[in-house]
């Protein structure tokens, strides 16, 4: 075989490669088109305040509901069911990651976390009355599935994406998912503004809008679930034994990891920031600003629609001034947001846009250059694993955020100090991750460091 013969061979092998990679990504995306309504409807704009009257409608002459026969706030019930869904997750989401690196088998467990999680979603319909328990129940069942479902849909990324991809797939990725629940969030308004003309109240809108997202949830599953490819599985015992010896090893091998466990921390005090942000602000715009749920729609739609740009923009900004300082500059953007959003005037809507704006233009940018950084510090083998610890950061730990603003509510009564609460988050992870040698972890993992991040902001 002559040497032109041979390069040629291995050329076509490598586009082939190419090709096979690219289809992958491109399925990959549409997880998050897929799960993202759930975030963006659900949990951010609708939920919150339905629940919320559904648990003042069954509260005592005080104001307060006695699940499992506790006192709690109608107010807080939302915020509490949150958190509560958050700590349901930590317990699963380790085995899920080491069952999915031991077993090699990805692609169903995504399927069953995922199709879990719409089924709890579309049983959303049947809130109604005085049914909060009802509520909090699939709440928790829902947040715990998309969590679980996102530690082995973030483990695919380091197998479809070489390190140089992995920031613009991981933000595309993001924007696919904001694209999705800003069509969605169109389509809930005019039924939910028009539920007149269509026949139906606007509760059974509301519950209509809740149970769509579960529906949309499952049919644009089955895209990734087809075009993704399983890897074989990491050597070693049985599957269920073998998988929690492998979260202990895992958990012993991160310790030999300081680095990787630094940036998970600084990730832990952020991101809980910005979840309890995104699941808090329809409450704090409804109860403490007296909008409408009209306004609430076309707030998050505006955050939606700016947040696709932001995701791609950040993405650029980060090959131009480097991963890590874009991160933290979007963290002071989010620390100033925050404490605006403190003397925000009461049922004054153009300046809830404009904050609304804000956490749009920076959401999704600061959560994908996340994403995109940790995969760096994964050693080959054990992607689940390691990112259901950095699910547990995103999803998994971030009980501390909505727990700190139900309790602040609790006892202030004022969702002003509850929102105000947060800036401590933003503020704990920018110390944190500032002093986090990136470059270092990515080589300690075995890992190529991106020569254009190393460079600018890692060394």
């Amino acid at each position: 075989m002559g040497a032109e013969t041979a390069g040629a061979m291995i050329a076509t092998g490598a586009a082939d490669e190419a090709g096979a990679r690219k289809r992958e990504q491109r399925g990959w995306y549409f997880y998050d088109w897929a799960c993202s309504v759930y975030s963006t409807s659900v949990l951010t704009v609708f939920l919150g305040p339905y629940l919320t009257e559904v648990a003042k409608s069954a509260a005592d002459a005080d104001g307060y509901v006695h699940p499992l026969g506790l006192p709690v706030r109608a107010g807080s019930f939302f915020a509490y069911s949150v958190s509560l869904s958050v700590i349901v997750s930590v317990l699963v989401m380790p085995l899920a990651g080491a069952l999915a690196d031991r077993t090699g088998r990805k692609k169903p467990l995504l399927g069953a976390a995922a199709y879990l999680g719409a089924a709890a979603t579309a049983g959303m319909f049947f809130l109604g009355g005085d049914r909060y328990l009802l509520g909090g129940v699939l709440l928790v069942v829902a947040n715990a599935s998309i969590a679980v479902s996102t530690v082995v849909y973030n483990a695919f990324l380091p197998q479809i994406a070489t390190p140089d991809e992995r920031d613009a797939v991981s933000s595309r990725g993001w924007a696919f998912g904001y694209a999705a629940g800003a069509l969605v969030l169109v389509l809930n308004l005019v039924l939910y503004l028009g539920h007149d003309s269509f026949g139906v109240s606007e509760s059974t809108a509301v519950r209509i809008c809740l149970s769509s997202a579960g529906l949309w949830w499952g049919v644009f599953t089955l895209v990734p679930l087809r075009r993704l490819r399983e890897r074989p599985a990491a050597a070693g015992a049985g599957v269920v034994g073998g998988s929690w010896r492998q979260l202990g090893a895992t958990l012993k091998d991160m310790r030999r990891r300081p680095v990787t466990l630094w940036f998970l921390l600084a990730y832990l005090l952020y991101n809980d920031g910005i979840q309890t942000v995104i699941s808090q602000a329809s409450v704090f715009g409804s109860e403490e600003l007296g909008l409408s749920q009209s306004t609430l729609i076309v707030a998050i739609l505006l955050v939606q629609v700016l947040a696709v740009a932001g995701a791609l923009g950040m993405g650029r900004l980060a090959l131009r001034y480097g991963t890590k300082r874009t991160v933290l500059a979007s963290l002071g953007a989010w620390t100033v947001i925050v404490a605006c959003g403190y003397f925000l005037p009461a049922g004054a809507p153009v300046w809830f846009f404009v904050l609304a704006a804000g956490i749009g233009l920076i959401m999704g940018g600061s959560q994908a250059l996340s994403r995109s950084l940790f995969s760096h510090l994964v050693p080959a083998g054990k992607e689940a694993e390691y990112f259901s610890a950095y699910e547990m950061s995103d999803r998994g730990m971030s009980w501390l955020g909505p727990l700190l603003f139900g309790l602040t509510y609790q006892v202030t009564g004022s969702y002003r100090d509850a929102i105000i609460s947060l800036v401590i988050f933003f503020v704990l992870g920018f110390g944190v991750l500032l002093r986090v040698p990136l470059a270092r972890g990515m080589r300690e993992a075995g890992n190529t460091v991106p020569e254009g991040v190393a460079g600018r902001s890692l060394a």
